[in-house]
């Protein structure tokens, strides 16, 4: 093979390389509120969104868990519209569609014909045969398109693009952006059309923090995006609220239970697995996937792991003695607990929790780990429903801010 230099390979010109896959990556309309030179982007259902934007994760997750933190988030929303929608619906996702009512929410998941999950994500019911599906990633246009044929139904783009507002300020500074529209009697999975700086878009009680907040839909070209951002930041800014990257986020939804679909499960994996069973509803009538969810053998892979010693990182694998039983999926610094934490996806369904193990980790070598139910706290979701926490987790030292220094900056970047 004739050798070159890199400078030589001129492919590698960003200008000349091109996406051959059906999609888009979408650099977000909000980018320029925040970006600035230290800001890395990624890139999740063709949308780039920061990863990381020079800020101090630690800082930004007290500030989601005390005050107000806002992000600029890569999910998207499909519409399913016609008069075939609800049928169309329920034959796609496991939970039960047409006992919904209008502007509501409910997570829901899209599974295989063997079984597995192909997606999940959030369906709003935006009328009476209108809804969005909004999803983290993945080919659901597709999906939803192969699935069709049959049904009156039109699947289409609403250019939608998703801040959500997370925090215990969050509803005061919601409300005080909406002239008042929104207040305490949009409950938990509520939603609808408001008006936020005189400009109209969706609003749902939802969000991927656990925490109390607010998930924020443009209407494509009909929203001026710079002059949103800036009307939110004008309310919030006052009330402590802040803008933050990805990493501040991520350590909140591992505490709270919250999943990420194809890293986290994918479609090797049933609801049962993933300890979604409660998700499916298998007297609902032939929905794909139901008949190998009926045979499934029951039993939970999906666990949450402690670490005192390290942080756990993605591929990092569990042991019991010598022998490998499970890798990590994810990993993060807890700010509140102290610790490192994670998601663990064991090779088979066990008596897990409770136990001690082995971490091989790819940052300090042979560790021992405690294996846990999830969520790691607030079981009940009190705090996204606006309660306080009964347990003695509500209580912290305040100290434990100033004990994750800069160093830990550069670790949450892998």
């Amino acid at each position: 093979m004739l050798e070159m230099e890199t400078e030589d390979l001129h492919a590698l010109d960003p200008a000349r390389i091109y996406p051959t896959y059906v999609g888009s990556n979408q650099l977000s309309p909000f980018h320029q509120c925040y970006a600035n030179e230290q800001t890395v982007l990624r890139i999740a259902a063709g949308r780039f969104f920061a990863h990381y934007n020079g800020d101090d994760p630690t800082a930004g997750y007290w500030a989601l868990r005390e005050q107000a933190a806002l992000y600029d988030v890569p999910e998207r929303p499909v519409e399913i519209s016609g008069s075939g929608s609800v049928r169309f619906l329920e034959q796609i996702l496991a939970r039960r569609v047409a006992d919904m009512a209008i502007d509501r929410g409910r997570y829901a998941l899209a599974c295989t014909h063997q079984g597995g999950i192909f997606m999940d994500g959030i369906l709003f019911r935006l009328a009476e045969d209108r809804f969005w599906f909004v999803h983290p990633d993945g080919d659901l246009d597709t999906w939803l398109l192969a699935h069709s044929h049959a049904f009156d139904v039109t699947v289409s783009d609403p250019h939608s693009r998703v801040l959500q507002l997370q925090g215990p300020k969050s509803l005061e500074i919601m409300h005080a952006a909406s002239n008042g529209q929104i207040d305490e009697s949009l409950k938990y999975f509520h939603s609808g059309f408001f008006h936020l700086g005189g400009q109209r878009v969706y609003v749902s009680r939802t969000g991927w923090t656990g925490e109390l907040g607010f998930e924020i839909y443009t209407l494509g070209d009909r929203t001026d995006c710079p002059r949103l951002w800036d009307h939110l930041m004008a309310k919030g800014t006052p009330l402590g609220m802040v803008f933050s990257s990805m990493q501040s986020m991520n350590a909140r939804r591992i505490e709270a239970g919250i999943f990420d679909s194809g890293s986290d499960f994918d479609s090797t994996m049933t609801p049962f697995e993933a300890g979604l069973g409660r998700f499916i509803d298998l007297e609902k009538d032939n929905f794909i996937g139901r008949q190998a969810l009926k045979a499934a053998t029951p039993g939970t892979r999906l666990y949450g792991l402690r670490c005192n010693s390290t942080t756990p990182c993605a591929g990092d694998v569990i042991f019991v003695g010598a022998t490998p039983v499970g890798k990590v999926t994810t990993g993060a610094q807890s700010p509140y607990q102290k610790c490192g934490i994670g998601y663990v996806r064991f090779d088979s369904p066990g008596e897990w929790p409770g136990k001690t193990l082995d971490l091989m980790s790819s940052r300090a070598g042979m560790v021992s780990c405690e294996i846990v139910d999830l969520p790691f706290f607030d079981r009940d979701k009190r705090l996204p429903r606006g309660l306080p926490l009964k347990d003695e987790l509500n209580k912290r030292n305040s100290s434990s801010r100033m004990n994750a220094g800069s160093s830990q900056r550069t670790e949450h970047l892998s």
